[in-house]
């Protein structure tokens, strides 16, 4: 499940389209109702859809809240944020798996030297090794090969991450094919190529398609809106808010229903569906 505690990030990367939404934090007492209810539902929860988890100045006391429901935690961030505090945070017993996009730091800063910002998330990985070896962790490297120019930057990065662990990378990996590498215990490489994120605006692709909507995951966003995807990041298929009705009475709804359906019958009857680039990984 995928809880956006914020939908404020601290980046602006070129692959991921800006919040059109009001800037927004979640409360801790939204939090908690959420968690509360979807305990007994989920494997794990993700504290982002849109915005960077470590913006949150609570972010310690939603990790003190999954603790107490024994809720798992995997965490995604841009890392550029890391400091001691969010080392401490990030190696408590509640992470399941952390993700760090380390190609969104070429696509801020250009060619800034990432030493220091690399040697922060070396760091705690090694930290995460000794003191949390059951904790995964992914760097990922995404448009290794991109024609657009992120890609020679990010095999600069590449290699910075291979000196560092001495790793030896297979250069001929088609990553569109393989995902993932292991580097070091439960530390591994992350690989996927840029995509277009479905919009109202664009034209309809196509009504058949299904997707894992609503079977493998769901989202809240940062106001209570709740959305059959991760990758519905203006809330344009409002499913109901949990300030307002429970996730169980909102996940029953007609909408709900008739959308998940649809999936199993291989049909898009929602908008956004129909103009999602991403369903296509599914054919």
């Amino acid at each position: 499940m995928n809880i956006e505690i914020s939908n404020i990030c601290n980046l602006q990367c070129s692959f991921c389209p800006p919040v059109e939404r009001e800037k927004k934090m979640m409360s801790l007492e939204v939090f908690e109702s959420v968690i509360t209810q979807v305990a007994p539902l989920t494997d794990q929860v993700t504290l982002h859809l849109m915005g960077d988890p470590l913006v949150h100045p609570k972010l310690a006391e939603f990790l003190d809240i999954c603790e107490a429901h024994k809720v798992p935690v995997f965490l995604v961030t841009n890392g550029v944020l890391m400091n001691a505090v969010k080392e401490e945070l990030l190696l408590r017993p509640i992470l399941r798996q952390v993700n760090f996009s380390l190609h969104s730091f070429h696509d801020n800063y250009g060619d800034k030297d990432p030493t220091i910002y690399l040697s922060k998330i070396f760091k705690y990985t090694r930290r995460a090794m000794e003191e949390r070896p059951e904790l995964y962790i992914n760097y990922r490297l995404w448009n290794l090969d991109d024609p657009m120019g992120t890609g020679q930057q990010n095999r600069s990065m590449l290699d910075r991450v291979c000196t560092e662990f001495g790793f030896t990378f297979n250069q001929d990996i088609d990553v569109r094919r393989n995902k993932s590498v292991r580097i070091q215990n439960r530390l591994h490489l992350h690989f996927d190529t840029e995509f277009t994120w479905p919009s109202v605006d664009l034209p309809i692709l196509g009504t058949r398609g299904t997707c894992y909507g609503l079977s493998s995951h769901f989202g809240v966003l940062a106001d209570g809106t709740v959305v059959p995807c991760c990758l519905d990041k203006e809330g344009k298929i409002p499913l109901g808010n949990v300030k307002e009705a429970s996730i169980e009475t909102i996940l029953a709804s007609d909408r709900s229903v008739k959308i998940l359906k649809g999936f199993k019958d291989n049909k898009l009857v929602e908008n956004l569906c129909q103009r999602c680039q991403y369903i296509t990984r599914f054919n």
